[in-house]
């Protein structure tokens, strides 16, 4: 039985990271595919902005990557954000996916209830 990553990876002993991801079906992520004649090459800059924009959002840093034909190899290092305020990590996740209920007012400055102000920093604690 396999394990969850949250129980298999510890940032504080082993911060490096090597990922590999693939397309699957013959499917290309970039470059001429021979079968079929078309070229996916208008991805591979698509790719590595959208690495780069990952990486400064949720502060990694990438050591190393290479985007081939169909897959790509990225080696990171993971820094620590244990010093980020639930603001800052509210508006990191904000960055790319809804924030619910009372997280927004929050993140305005505005005045919640101790249930509310409870469930923005569950959370921010769940985000970070």
């Amino acid at each position: 039985m396999g394990l969850a990553r949250k129980y298999q990876i510890c940032y504080q002993e082993t911060p490096y990271y090597h990922v590999v991801s693939r397309c699957v079906r013959r499917a290309f992520l970039c470059g001429d595919d021979h079968a079929s004649g078309r070229s996916f090459e208008h991805r591979r800059k698509w790719v590595v902005q959208r690495m780069q924009f990952l990486a400064k959002l949720f502060s990694i840093d990438i050591c190393a990557y290479a985007v081939m034909s169909n897959h790509f190899h990225i080696v990171l290092k993971v820094n620590n954000n244990a010093d980020w305020s639930d603001k800052r990590v509210l508006m990191t996740w904000a960055g790319l996916f809804d924030l619910p209920g009372p997280c927004e007012p929050y993140i305005r400055g505005e005045h919640l209830s101790k249930p509310q102000l409870d469930f923005v920093i569950q959370k921010a604690d769940v985000y970070r």
